[in-house]
């Protein structure tokens, strides 16, 4: 029994869906998808103060998508195979989720495991110290940043980040990660 894409996603509907995207993911497609979010969170009149973390967290999280997402494996069920990743923003109750997944080829997944946890056993002002402290020495990936996307999440949000890896075929995985913002 292999990892089913349309039972993950499925699963990440639950609650009050506010966006989702399935598909390449582009520039374009990021454009589109804030512009969406800007014009559905504003029915949140009692969210004000949490609207701004929220954008945010989803700029970072639609970022590392396109930053990191490999290319979809041969046998995965899916229309777009270059850069291929999904993500569902729902509300539920007291907190937002944002749900993100993408396939990555599986000599990745003890890099961001790693790095992952690493930022998790990390508290708070520890959090806030590192993320000054990459800034403050400049060093960038060829990828833009400097390890700082997951470690601003979790600056942002004050929550541990929850991921898995499911096994797609011997060479690649597919990677989720849930985003909670309260």
């Amino acid at each position: 029994m292999g990892f089913d894409l349309n039972n993950w996603y499925k699963e990440k509907r639950q609650g009050e869906l506010i966006l989702e995207y399935a598909g390449a993911i582009t520039s374009d497609v990021i454009s589109d998808t804030l512009a969406e979010f800007e014009s559905k969170i504003n029915i949140y009149d009692d969210l004000k103060r949490v609207r701004k973390k929220v954008y945010n967290v989803l700029v970072e999280c639609l970022q590392n998508l396109y930053h990191h997402v490999d290319e979809a494996p041969v046998n995965a069920e899916v229309d777009e195979k270059d850069k291929y990743g999904a993500i569902v923003l729902s509300r539920d109750g007291t907190f937002f989720r944002i749900s993100t997944g993408n396939f990555v080829k599986k000599e990745k997944i003890s890099l961001i495991k790693d790095r992952i946890d690493q930022v998790n056993s990390l508290s708070d002002n520890e959090v806030k110290n590192l993320y000054r402290e990459i800034l403050n020495n400049s060093e960038f990936s060829d990828k833009g940043g400097g390890g700082l996307g997951i470690l601003d999440i979790v600056r942002k949000t004050g929550n541990k980040l929850e991921y898995n890896f499911f096994q797609v075929d011997d060479d690649y995985i597919f990677y989720a990660l849930d985003v909670y913002i309260s």
